[in-house]
């Protein structure tokens, strides 16, 4: 599209679940509902719109062994906004990324920092590996670097007990919570097991990834405080393989795995059902591939939310969670355009048709 023509997306605009739209103008990189004067050189695209998608669990600058270079870094985030994910928060990195902050033609990155983990209770070379002592200075330095996010391992094997157990006491939680939030940051935990999650929740957390652990006696105190879940179960269909390959060494931690992942629907759509809140992440970026969230939101529906839910898991409802406008007037124009009503079927998010990032096409 040349510079200065106007792109007019005619059909059905999902500005949100029941606020359809039949028409939308980007003009200078802003959406528009009413024609702009003048307007002579304009693309007319038709279909049916929806705003950027958002994966809330993803790792650009991350591979399985540990910071990638930059030009790895850009496939990775080439991959997820090809497949319409226009919004990553990117949920712990050991590479610096900022340079993509730059890039027109990338998407929009909300950095958490990198991992903090208890030491040699992690995956090597992912995360600030620090004693409880010191959690809260690491939770403070991560919340001044970061985009308002702050991330820590809940939960990991302890090799000597051969299962998941929780990374940090209680205290340590608390002092380095309430340390990001006076920072103005919000925290997120990596959390398998049911172990860490009581002392997280007394702490102040904000918000768990993968859940899988959550129970009918701990969901309620989640809906109630408002702390919201990344399922991420694109990555919980690994269980199996995981537990498979550590059987001989851990048994115990293998049968738990296993465990985990049969209820792992039960357990986000009681989650939902209850009310917390849930979004889309992928996990993307450590051994899992870039570009899965349409994968992420069919499992969400198979978890038992509706498609309307699923989709606003991964674009109005994520957006709001994470500060971010979608198809609103005078917005950056970032939305994706598809042949069908995702709504009815969310598979077809898995084929869109045209991505538009701050106001150009892109794929």
């Amino acid at each position: 599209m040349n510079d200065g023509a106007v792109l007019h997306v005619r059909g059905r605009v999902l500005v949100g679940p029941e606020d359809v739209r039949d028409e939308l103008w980007v003009v200078d990189g802003r959406v528009a509902f009413d024609r702009p004067a003048g307007a002579r050189d304009v693309r007319t695209v038709t279909g049916w719109a929806l705003p950027g998608l958002v994966d809330a669990h993803c790792h650009v600058g991350l591979d399985a062994h540990g910071a990638v270079d930059a030009a790895t870094s850009e496939k990775q985030a080439v991959t997820d906004r090809d497949a319409g994910t226009l919004l990553i928060r990117d949920a712990g990195s050991a590479a610096d990324t900022r340079w993509i902050d730059d890039r027109e033609d990338l998407p929009r990155i909300i950095r958490a920092g990198r991992h903090i983990a208890r030491t040699r209770r992690y995956i090597r070379n992912y995360a600030h590996e620090i004693d409880p002592g010191d959690l809260a200075a690491y939770v403070r330095a991560e919340a001044r670097r970061g985009d308002g996010w702050v991330k820590l391992v809940g939960d990991w094997i302890d090799r000597d007990r051969g299962d998941l157990a929780a990374c940090w006491p209680g205290d340590a939680l608390a002092e380095a919570i309430a340390a990001a939030h006076e920072e103005g940051a919000r925290v997120t935990a990596h959390c398998f097991a049911a172990e860490s999650l009581p002392d997280l929740l007394a702490a102040g957390i904000d918000c768990v990834e993968h859940a899988t652990g959550l129970t009918e006696e701990l969901i309620p105190a989640f809906a109630e405080r408002g702390v919201a879940i990344v399922p991420t179960l694109v990555n919980i269909a690994t269980f199996p393989q995981l537990a498979a390959g550590g059987e001989a060494k851990f048994p115990a931690w293998s049968a738990h795995m296993r465990r985990l992942h049969e209820r792992r629907y039960d357990t986000v759509g009681a989650a939902h059902e209850a009310g917390v809140p849930v979004f889309v992440g992928t996990d993307a970026g450590g051994s899992l591939a870039h570009g899965l969230v349409a994968d992420e939101v069919a499992e969400l529906v198979k978890a038992g939310l509706t498609p309307a839910e699923a989709l606003s898991a991964a674009s109005w409802g994520a957006r709001r969670w994470l500060g971010r406008p979608g198809l609103e007037e005078g917005a950056p124009a970032d939305f994706v355009v598809y042949d069908e009503d995702p709504r009815a079927d969310v598979r077809v998010l898995a084929d869109p048709r045209m991505v538009v990032l701050r106001g150009r096409p892109v794929a």
